[in-house]
């Protein structure tokens, strides 16, 4: 039997309730939905955790799983890249001031209003505030935000890449980047 046949199986089977058939689902693909969410989360402890809960949501959720909608793949993949999105801006620290000394005392420095930074990027072009929008305050990947944009995915990366020189200008990088983790986190 090829594989395509006993994972579908294995999907019939989750749905009628058979717990087994989640631990075959969990063999067939959690290695991918791993490198997906590290990647995502950047600690191990994180995407370890990030990975059981999401085995857990497709327990919970297969009943909206739609074979006729797209791939079991495609489908267990949103559900551990939204867990792992969430996770990581559940963590109260973005930035781990410990681990780096020279963050150490510096967001005193940092301003709390941050009405400036909020009217340098109503001062770029509308894509550009969209690029960044997407990437940075979404949490969706460059390839998924170009499709959302309906441009060329290397027309994307240059919208971003020209979006961030044009708030370099105003705002230096380490206070540019400390800002956006800041803003995620708190936003």
């Amino acid at each position: 039997m090829q594989s395509k046949e006993i994972h579908v199986r294995l999907i019939k089977r989750l749905k009628e309730g058979d717990k087994s058939a989640l631990l075959g689902l969990y063999d067939a693909y959690s290695k991918a939905l791993y490198g997906v969410v590290v990647r995502i989360c950047d600690r191990e402890d994180v995407a370890q955790d990030v990975l059981q809960e999401s085995f857990v949501k497709i327990w919970q959720k297969i009943h909206t799983y739609d074979p006729d909608k797209g791939r079991f793949y495609t489908w267990a993949y949103r559900i551990a890249k939204n867990t792992a999105l969430n996770a990581i801006r559940k963590r109260s620290a973005l930035i781990q001031t410990d681990d780096l000394s020279v963050y150490n005392h510096k967001t005193a420095d940092l301003p709390k209003d941050y009405s400036e930074l909020n009217g340098v990027l109503k001062k770029l072009e509308p894509h550009h505030q969209r690029a960044i929008e997407l990437v940075y305050f979404k949490g969706l990947t460059h390839r998924e935000a170009h499709e959302e944009m309906e441009v060329p995915l290397g027309t994307f990366k240059s919208y971003v890449r020209q979006a961030l020189l044009q708030l370099k200008e105003v705002y230096p990088k380490q206070l540019l980047l400390l800002l956006l983790f800041e803003m995620m986190g708190n936003g």
